[in-house]
């Protein structure tokens, strides 16, 4: 397993943007799939994006397709979600997570019990 720490998470105004970073610690972050999810109160945490070992391959769910990106700096350990065009709807907890990539695609990786490895998540907040 690795650890992960998310951050970037704060206030924002509709329309705005935030980065979000989750930096790992662990010698096998190099070959994890990351996943980025998100959950408010009452609702089941919500995949947002994912992303291959190597950062070739990524997923965003159409929701967000357009406005957020995932990307990743393996030299750093560190997987990114850029948020531009926020909009309240997007206000969450937002979570990294991370499981060694089997390389059988990111459709293998779509919930969270795909994912062993989590941080403590980052509040961000969408004001109208």
């Amino acid at each position: 397993q690795v650890q992960l720490v998310e951050s970037g998470g704060g206030l924002v105004q509709a329309g705005g943007s935030l980065r979000l970073s989750c930096a790992a610690s662990g010698r096998t972050f190099s070959r994890c799939v990351v996943g980025w999810f998100r959950q408010v109160p009452g609702k089941k945490r919500e995949l947002v994006a994912t992303i291959s070992w190597s950062g070739a391959n990524y997923y965003v769910t159409n929701s967000v397709r357009g406005r957020f990106t995932i990307s990743r700096d393996n030299a750093k350990n560190t997987v990114y979600l850029q948020m531009n065009s926020l909009k309240p709807e997007d206000t969450a907890v937002y979570y990294c997570a991370a499981e060694i990539d089997s390389q059988l695609g990111l459709t293998h990786y779509l919930n969270e019990a795909d994912f062993g490895s989590w941080g403590q998540g980052t509040q961000v907040t969408v004001s109208s």
